[in-house]
């Protein structure tokens, strides 16, 4: 098992090395306030103005300068290279809520990596939050209130089975899996969205702007 670097009652901010904008972090500290960089991000965090209350990687991109502006006892060097940072990180913090930001839109094998993490840590709840879109591995069960229209998209990482009912495109007798079907661009069709899956591997993308119901979907508290 691995040791837990940050354990937090509330909201942890996680910051990837990828393009992330000054108002998506400051907006996603107001809901997870202790920021974690994933090793380079550090920079980007120190440039925006704030001290991370841990870093954690492997630091093949953290120059030896930047380790000597923040205090050592916040940066926890982890040398194998068995796993990406963001697993480093996400297997080490334990809060109620992960928001990961400045993990979409750059390399695409990254990317894909990080959502191939959520997959295998299907007990942390973790969202991840772009410009655009936030993803998460579905809960079992989830209900959620949305605007009639939203698009609700659905991206197996298992072969994986379910039911809904809210959904323009049902989702019954759907055997959803990798290299086979997946429900891209389905949509509310009430504003009551009930989703329920038989198993873990399922992706659940939802616009940005959803977020805040999301996050009362899931049942976490932001003061």
């Amino acid at each position: 098992m691995k040791n837990t670097v940050l354990s937090s009652t509330i909201g942890v901010t996680l910051l990837g090395g990828g393009k992330v904008e000054p108002a998506t972090l400051s907006h996603a500290l107001t809901l997870a306030p202790h920021l974690v960089a994933a090793d380079g991000a550090a920079q980007t965090a120190l440039e925006y103005g704030y001290m991370p209350k841990a870093v954690i990687g492997d630091f093949d991109s953290l120059s030896s300068d930047m380790r000597k502006q923040m205090p050592s006892e916040i940066l926890h060097h982890i040398a194998e290279q068995d796993s990406t940072d963001f697993e480093k990180c996400l297997s080490r913090v334990d809060a109620p809520l992960i928001l990961g930001v400045g993990f979409m839109g750059a390399r695409i094998d990254h990317e894909l990596s990080v959502y191939n993490t959520l997959v295998r840590f299907p007990e942390k709840r973790c969202l991840i939050v772009g410009e655009y879109d936030i993803c998460l591995h579905a809960p079992r069960q989830l209900r959620l209130e949305l605007e009639v229209g939203t698009r609700v998209s659905l991206f197996p990482l298992k072969p994986v089975a379910g039911a809904s009912s809210g959904l323009l495109w049902p989702i019954e007798n759907i055997a959803f899996a990798p290299g086979g079907r997946i429900g891209t661009s389905n949509e509310a069709s009430d504003k009551t969205v009930d989703l329920e899956f038989y198993d873990d591997g399922m992706l659940l993308i939802l616009p940005r702007h959803t977020l805040p119901r999301l996050l009362d979907a899931l049942n976490v508290r932001v003061d």
